[in-house]
């Protein structure tokens, strides 16, 4: 019978609900959406969309280490913006976490949201292989 494992990790924002950082199943990691909350305080990070893209983008990276596995695995992401505006000082930082040592970007999706959680800029999800 398929098994499913969380991934928990305190260098990423605890769950704030009925959910998990990550689900180990099949060989694969699904991460949940990260928002730009800095772990260690609990709060939303200040600043532009290019600056909490980077803080979401640590966060994705500290459960995939959690998981063993890392950027260069991604296959999928799913990027939450809050106005399409954004797209540009997202997609730079993005870019240097998804390609870093020539890795294969993933496939990826980038929708505008009316809203997203705490009123943040950008949310990332990712799928990844273990």
């Amino acid at each position: 019978m398929p098994t499913k494992e969380a991934v928990v990790t305190s260098k990423a924002p605890q769950a704030i609900g009925p959910y998990s950082q990550a689900i180990k199943a099949g060989g694969l990691l699904f991460a949940s959406g990260q928002i730009p909350i800095d772990p260690a305080t609990g709060e939303v990070i200040t600043g532009d969309a290019g600056a909490q893209t980077e803080r979401v983008l640590q966060n994705v990276s500290a459960i995939l280490e959690a998981a063993g596995t890392s950027f260069s695995k991604v296959v999928k992401s799913t990027v939450f913006l809050k106005n399409m505006s954004d797209f540009a000082a997202m997609n730079q930082i993005y870019g240097k976490y998804v390609t870093a040592s020539g890795a294969v970007a993933p496939a990826r999706s980038t929708i505008e949201v009316a809203r997203l959680p705490k009123d943040v800029l950008v949310e990332i999800e990712v799928v990844a292989l273990l």
